[in-house]
């Protein structure tokens, strides 16, 4: 990035030109800075030539410095012209003008004596990493359809592009699945919630005694998608299995191992349930992915494979025969091979599985592309072996934990501390990992856990300014990343958050 004279100066007769490629790009930021600044700028198809004017155009043929997400943004006293190879780099380079106008343009009222000027400047710019993710649990708290456009809408000023969305788990089952209604009939509904954390004798556990709960209809979850490409944000729905299934059990029994009717879970931790290894389980999964694939277009599905207990399975008479039919020595490997039917049946309708570390225990599926959040030691493993991985170790990934020692000052979180500078220090390589591997690094993402948090201002005030610091990190080269600089800079972009009514924690 390198300085310039004077600024830009946004006006009644300032006009955005653009090429058919970007023009959605040019109309969403027309009307992005619409309601604060009043200007209802005019969007032409071509080149401009004259007058106060934005220009989005085109690379040169040939031009392959800026990849598919970056761009040019030149910036004159007359002229702003954004230069990308693709929308995707259009888009962002919007996004750092709405950053280079005054914080109050992210406002959705008029505001009155402000000059709507951008600094003379020249950036280019592209990320480092093509997985830049923030993904949001709405299974232990069901989270409204608004604010997960919210989320999403953040996620996109910060030039982040994946959206992992936790949809099921132990506590809940949150998407509608036509085949099986009894998904979302029973399973997204639990009768209450445990108050505070699990004591170690269960008996002393205090309950809030309300029923929880909720879901997205099939048409929500196309409205979420839509809503997320319209700002390059891909959505990649998790559906866990074989672990953290007790809803899933609870709304059809004969997914368990023994039969029995279980509740939807109402606390927190790890429960023994899992589903059970039959080919009607199987078939019955890979029904629920037929639909979730023709939800969401990602080319990922998450499928979880993380804390597994096979506790059940070691009990279980028809597991054990599964074993021995297959000559599984031992229970992961049973996972192992329930991972590698997903992982085959996925492959087949051109998706890719992702699944937490755990599945590379017993073996890992062909596929699979893991995300590491057991610390690094499973991402090494999964890129020497080939493998694609995301980056998202609990240490440096997690936040749902607190982010302060004085813990009483703070609402109630999971445990562990993790403040923005540590985050910031994150690299997501490994050092250890050799540089022939290191592509397989596809980049990493940030999680927000819903155990300890209710509802969406308690998610943004966990999530942000984290998810800030996150975003440049995997965005800026190793080599420009500083700190200090970063944190001179923080505060005008808390006023950004500020403009759009975030909760960040100050």
């Amino acid at each position: 990035m390198s300085g310039g004279r004077g600024a830009f100066v946004l006006g009644p007769r300032t006009t955005i030109w653009t090429d058919r490629a970007d023009s959605a790009v040019a109309a969403r930021f027309a009307r992005q800075i619409a309601p604060a600044t009043g200007l209802d700028l005019v969007v032409k198809i071509g080149a401009g030539t004259s007058g106060s004017r934005i220009v989005f155009r085109q690379a040169a043929e040939g031009d392959t410095a800026l990849g598919r997400e970056g761009y040019r943004l030149q910036i004159t006293p007359g002229v702003a012209t954004v230069t990308s190879a693709a929308p995707a780099g259009a888009f962002y380079a919007s996004q750092t003008m709405r950053q280079l106008l005054p914080a109050a343009v992210f406002r959705s009222a008029l505001v009155s004596g402000t000059a709507w000027s951008m600094p003379a400047v020249t950036i280019e710019d592209r990320p480092r990493f093509q997985w830049r993710g923030a993904h949001l649990d709405v299974s232990r708290h069901f989270m409204p359809k608004e604010f997960v456009k919210k989320y999403i809408d953040l996620l996109a000023l910060h030039k982040m592009n994946t959206f992992h969305w936790h949809l099921t788990d132990d506590q809940g089952w949150r998407l509608e699945i036509k085949k099986y209604p009894r998904l979302t009939e029973v399973g997204a509904w639990r009768s209450q919630t445990l108050a505070g954390r699990p004591q170690h004798d269960s008996a002393a556990n205090v309950f809030d005694k309300a029923r929880h709960g909720g879901f997205y209809t099939q048409d929500d979850a196309r409205e979420i998608v839509a809503y997320a490409r319209d700002r390059f944000v891909r959505v990649v729905p998790e559906i866990e299995m074989p672990g953290h299934s007790q809803a899933t059990i609870a709304a059809y029994p004969f997914l368990g191992n023994f039969g029995d009717t279980v509740p939807v879970w109402t606390t927190w931790g790890v429960t023994p349930h899992i589903l059970n290894p039959s080919d009607s389980t199987i078939a019955f999964m890979q029904d629920v992915l037929t639909e979730v694939m023709a939800l969401f277009p990602s080319e990922f599905i998450h499928i979880g494979g993380d804390e597994a207990p096979k506790t059940e399975w070691k009990a279980s008479p028809r597991a054990q025969a599964r074993m021995k039919e297959l000559g599984l020595s031992n229970e992961n490997e049973l996972q192992s091979w329930f991972t590698t039917k997903m992982d085959v049946f996925l492959a087949s309708h051109g998706r890719r599985l992702v699944g937490w570390d755990e599945i590379l225990e017993g073996g890992l599926a062909p596929n699979a592309v893991v995300m590491s959040w057991r610390g690094i030691a499973g991402g090494i493993t999964a890129a020497r072996a080939g493998h694609d991985v995301v980056m998202a170790p609990e240490n440096y990934t997690y936040f749902d934990k607190y982010q302060s020692l004085n813990k009483d000052a703070e609402p109630l979180a999971i445990g562990g501390f993790l403040p923005i500078d540590s985050v910031y220090a994150y690299e997501p390589v490994p050092p250890e990992l050799e540089a022939r591997y290191a592509s397989h690094i596809l980049g990493a993402q940030g999680q927000v856990w819903t155990e300890y948090i209710t509802g969406p201002k308690q998610v943004e005030y966990m999530a942000y300014p984290r998810i800030s610091v996150l975003s440049e990190v995997l965005w800026t080269p190793r080599t420009r990343r500083d700190f200090a600089d970063f944190s001179a800079r923080l505060p005008a972009h808390l006023r950004r958050l500020n403009a759009l009514d975030v909760n960040y924690r100050p």
